[in-house]
């Protein structure tokens, strides 16, 4: 009697988007001795389960990028698979290897294009929609420069108005 995989997965609390990943479990219980297809040796009850979904590890690509990568690979493969029939035909002295390398030289300038394409739907996906930010960002510490910088105009200000307004007659100080 053939024993069937148990196929039943849990889902996290929260996880929303679907991604998981699977990993088998380690120190699962060792079968009791028994003698084979007898039911103890075939119950699966109190044994855990072999599989575990996990939550990704990575977030999912935006849609435009994803489909810019798709597009930069399939193009990729396409130029590989030209690059390989070119060279047989060189081997083979066949009429179609010329033709073959110059369409391969002009499907690598395309390919480079697919993945420079990437590159840049990437950084315009990251412009548009915001970057996340990390304590050593570049940004954040401007911006916290400004602040400070705001502060100690605001506080400079006040020390000279509260001189003014005591009756100082304009004078920082008393000679």
């Amino acid at each position: 009697m053939r024993r069937e995989p148990d196929t039943r997965h849990r889902r996290r609390k929260g996880d929303q988007t679907g991604q998981s990943m699977c990993r088998p479990m380690r120190g699962h219980r060792a079968r009791s001795p028994g003698a084979a297809g007898s039911d103890a040796v075939m119950s699966t009850a109190g044994q855990r389960e072999l599989w575990v979904e996990e939550p990704a590890k990575r977030r999912r690509m935006p849609d435009p990028v994803r489909t810019a990568a798709v597009r930069a690979v399939l193009i990729a493969s396409l130029t590989l698979i030209q690059a390989m029939v070119a060279t047989l035909c060189t081997l083979a002295d066949s009429w179609l290897a010329f033709p073959m390398v110059l369409s391969s030289v002009a499907s690598t300038v395309v390919a480079t294009w697919g993945v420079l394409d990437v590159w840049v739907t990437r950084q315009v996906w990251n412009q548009r929609h915001g970057v996340i930010s990390v304590p050593a960002s570049t940004a954040r510490r401007l911006r916290r420069e400004r602040r400070h910088a705001r502060r100690a105009a605001r506080t400079g200000g006040r020390g000279a108005e509260n001189i003014r307004a005591r009756g100082g007659a304009g004078q920082l100080t008393h000679t």
